[in-house]
């Protein structure tokens, strides 16, 4: 009714139903952006391109800026073009091997570009130096590559991110789906409700971050 109303108030003030649509559509997706965040957010890619820019730019005046390398390789991932983001990570690795997180990164990058078992010992030198890390989702990268080939193994790493009770509904709702992917309908159904009741516990700053995972969740 209220978007009903809206509408009706915007075809007044446009003059034109099309129009009216249109208005009610980009606001509509602004308060997702805002308050839900379950649609893509169309400007990250631009605010990505444009940091992805001056990053480069930064390095051809200081080519050994450990943390600008680190940041490029980052977004190229979040980009999933990963094979663009291993070699700034391999020209950092030496400055960079005590971190977790680093190795990780290096770890993921490796199994996307085809180096799965050489990807996998470093992910798991990594969870050893810190079991935490990236709130389990290390264990899902892990459970995804062997997914098609070594279903046990597969499902040992997933039973690894169970243990961890991560307080990251993102990462517990990407666990769901890789169970479904496995074919484990409880454990999968298990782990979408787990998601919704963690989000439940958060507090109100940490929801807005999480709040898209949890519907997604709810929808399963």
């Amino acid at each position: 009714m209220a978007k009903f109303a809206l509408f009706s108030l915007l075809w007044y003030i446009t003059g034109s139903p099309i129009l009216a649509i249109l208005v009610l559509l980009i606001v509509l997706y602004l308060l997702d952006l805002r308050f839900v965040r379950l649609l893509p957010n169309l400007f990250r890619p631009i605010q990505m391109s444009r940091r992805l820019s001056r990053l480069k730019q930064d390095l051809r005046l200081s080519p050994h800026d450990t943390s600008a390398k680190l940041e490029v390789a980052r977004i190229y991932m979040e980009k999933r073009r990963y094979q663009e983001a291993l070699p700034y990570l391999q020209e950092i690795r030496n400055v960079m091997s005590d971190s977790a997180e680093f190795l990780c990164d290096l770890g993921i990058c490796l199994i996307k570009t085809g180096a799965r078992e050489a990807g996998e010992a470093l992910i798991l030198q990594a969870l050893d130096k810190n079991p935490r890390v990236k709130y389990g989702e290390p264990y899902l990268y892990l459970s995804e590559a062997f997914a098609a080939t070594d279903v046990n193994k597969a499902m040992a790493y997933l039973e690894e991110c169970k243990k961890l009770h991560s307080s990251s509904v993102e990462v517990i709702y990407k666990m769901g789906l890789l169970y479904v992917l496995l074919q484990q309908q409880a454990e999968a159904k298990r782990a979408f409700a787990e998601a919704v009741e963690v989000y439940r516990g958060l507090p109100r700053y940490k929801k807005r971050q999480e709040r898209r995972w949890a519907i997604l969740a709810k929808l399963k």
